[in-house]
């Protein structure tokens, strides 16, 4: 797993780990990462990261057509 440093302002008033959820969640919804994997970098459980992406204003379900096509065929 690769690192990187960011250097945020100090005048942003957030902790750590919201910065963490913040780009975990933006890549799961972008679909850049799995749930799992989003929830590797938050250091949280899947479980765990998925019931709090709607804080970070994500939803765990997709908004492409084709994934919901797939989802009602295999229902």
């Amino acid at each position: 797993m690769r690192t990187i440093q960011v250097n945020i302002p100090d005048s942003v008033d957030l902790k750590d780990y919201d910065f963490s959820m913040i780009i975990a969640s933006k890549l799961y919804e972008d679909a850049k990462l799995s749930a799992g994997q989003a929830a590797e970098i938050a250091g949280l459980t899947k479980r765990a990261f998925l019931e709090i992406l709607g804080k970070y204003g994500v939803s765990i379900f997709s908004n492409s057509i084709d994934d919901l096509q797939s989802d009602i065929a295999n229902a």
